[in-house]
């Protein structure tokens, strides 16, 4: 298997407000960001299928 190069990533965004909610299930998705230039975790407003609504979901991993 060859090696990657560059310095992208993938990475899993959660929901944070919907952890709070009480309601089941996950909303996640998975995104790719320059290690290099955000080395900090991302933070980016997604739609949750599951609320209904725009929330904030967060870096996991």
């Amino acid at each position: 298997m060859a090696k990657k190069k560059g310095n992208r990533i993938q990475v899993i965004l959660e929901c944070t407000e919907h952890k709070t909610s009480g309601l089941g299930g996950i909303s996640r998705y998975i995104t790719t960001k320059n290690r290099k230039n955000t080395p900090e975790r991302i933070e980016l407003k997604k739609y949750n299928p599951i609320m209904k609504k725009v929330t904030v979901h967060k870096e996991i991993k």
